[in-house]
């Protein structure tokens, strides 16, 4: 048993619109499924969108939201210029900047945006100097959510409690966990901190807008699973159910209250 970050689910209030903004910045794979959308981001990590009202239901929550969020997601690039190309499209998209693209710290290269449904990007790469132009598409070598937390050291022993190992350990500053493959970064860093990074503040409050999915390969591993976060000290808000066709399901939340979904997708190709 061990959790991975399969799925990262976004709200929108209207998800014609997001995936029509993320087709735009991204170029990611787009797979419609009803009323919700799947975006296979190159093959680092997956990204769905859902109605806000719908998956705030779905995880227990109240769908109100205020402020930061709590969270920023990462898209990493192999050079600046790709950071520049990004953030033009998704500015053309209506995305408000939070940081233009510029040198960072320890020579990076990076820029932060607010998408319009709410969710706060940040696009990075590694060398602050071009080695050529941009991709005509620029691909991600990376796509990373970084969690703001009290504090990192706790929420690493929880998540090392359901089986995630961590990677690049630097204390109350940042530490992150090895990624399955094809799948997103999950990241920690002090929820303060994580906010001045982005350059907004740390105020906020209500449902963020997001929900971390775990596919489980049998509903005793969700079980199993959810068990495990309860011992942690994270908490059940959504009991395990079936679901049509067989899925199921249940959600809790990290000590930080980022919620999660654990999900068997049983014989429908639905989760």
């Amino acid at each position: 048993m061990a959790l991975k970050l399969d799925v990262i689910a976004l709200g929108a209030p209207e998800v014609h619109a997001a995936r029509g903004f993320y087709a735009a910045a991204f170029s990611p794979v787009i797979t419609d499924e009803g009323d919700s959308a799947d975006l296979d981001m190159h093959g680092t990590g997956h990204l769905e969108l859902s109605a806000t009202e719908r998956l705030a239901a779905d995880a227990g929550a109240e769908p109100a939201t205020s402020g930061f969020r709590g969270y920023v997601l990462t898209c990493a690039v192999s050079r600046p210029a790709e950071v520049r190309a990004l953030m033009d499209a998704a500015v053309r998209g209506g995305a408000e900047v939070l940081k233009p693209a510029r040198k960072a710290l320890f020579g990076s290269f990076s820029g932060v945006f607010r998408a319009p449904d709410g969710a706060v990007w940040k696009l990075a790469a590694a060398p602050h100097k071009d080695t050529g132009p941009a991709a005509e598409t620029p691909l991600p070598t990376e796509t990373m959510v970084i969690l703001g937390v009290a504090a990192p050291k706790a929420s690493k022993a929880f998540y090392g409690a359901l089986g995630m190992t961590a990677d690049r350990d630097y204390g109350s500053k940042y530490i992150d966990f090895h990624p399955a493959k094809a799948a997103a970064r999950l990241c920690l860093m002090e929820r303060g901190v994580l906010a001045r990074d982005a350059g907004t503040t740390g105020e906020g409050d209500g449902f963020p807008s997001m929900v971390l999915t775990y596919r489980a390969e049998s509903r005793e591993e969700v079980d199993a699973l959810l068990a495990a976060a309860v011992t942690a000290g994270g908490r059940i808000t959504v009991t395990t159910a079936e679901a049509p066709g067989g899925g199921y399901s249940g959600h809790f939340t990290d000590p930080d209250g980022f919620r999660w979904r654990v999900a068997h997708r049983g014989p429908s190709p639905s989760l």
